[in-house]
């Protein structure tokens, strides 16, 4: 199954491209400007997650944002959606980390949670990075599709921070 797609909404020339692998799989591939080091940062660190994770357009707010980023860690994002009355939570705990290198992480909030495995590959100080997600069935896949439309925005927020970033080291 080769149903990919591309989007280039950055002001750099990088582009988030997003392929169903399988029924229950879905790779999301980007290239950001920086080392792997500062994009592992951003993935971990609670303060920074909060500055690039929700995609602004849908007026999510974050509320709450713990991980403690180690293998057997948990996790928990809270957000508010304008257009439901109480928090929606994102949890789940960490399998496998590899600083600067590799994440593997469970989706806890339904039984048709993924299987998050992001890997982290720097080339000339620029990251690679590898967003692949199992589902337990080709259902929980699509029920979680909006993730094809979210990447490419939150992508480009997380460029935004890099740049940040990049400019106070």
């Amino acid at each position: 199954m080769d149903a990919s797609t591309e989007s280039d909404s950055t002001p750099t020339s990088n582009r988030t491209s997003v392929e169903r692998k399988s029924e229950r799989e879905i790779i999301v591939r980007r290239t950001f400007d920086g080392p792997a080091r500062l994009v592992f940062e951003a993935w971990t660190k609670p303060e920074l997650l909060k500055r690039w994770w929700v995609p602004k357009s849908i007026g999510m707010s974050f509320l709450a944002c713990e991980a403690d980023v180690r293998a057997g860690g948990k996790y928990r994002f809270e957000f508010l959606h304008p257009s439901v009355p109480t928090p929606v939570a994102f949890f789940g705990k960490y399998l496998e980390v590899v600083p600067h290198s590799r994440l593997v992480w469970t989706n806890e909030e339904s039984n048709d949670g993924a299987v998050t495995t992001v890997t982290f590959e720097e080339k000339n100080g620029k990251t690679l990075l590898v967003v692949h997600e199992v589902y337990p069935s080709k259902e929980a896949l699509d029920a979680n599709g909006g993730m094809e439309n979210a990447m490419p925005e939150t992508f480009s927020q997380l460029d935004e921070l890099l740049v940040d970033l990049r400019s106070r080291v």
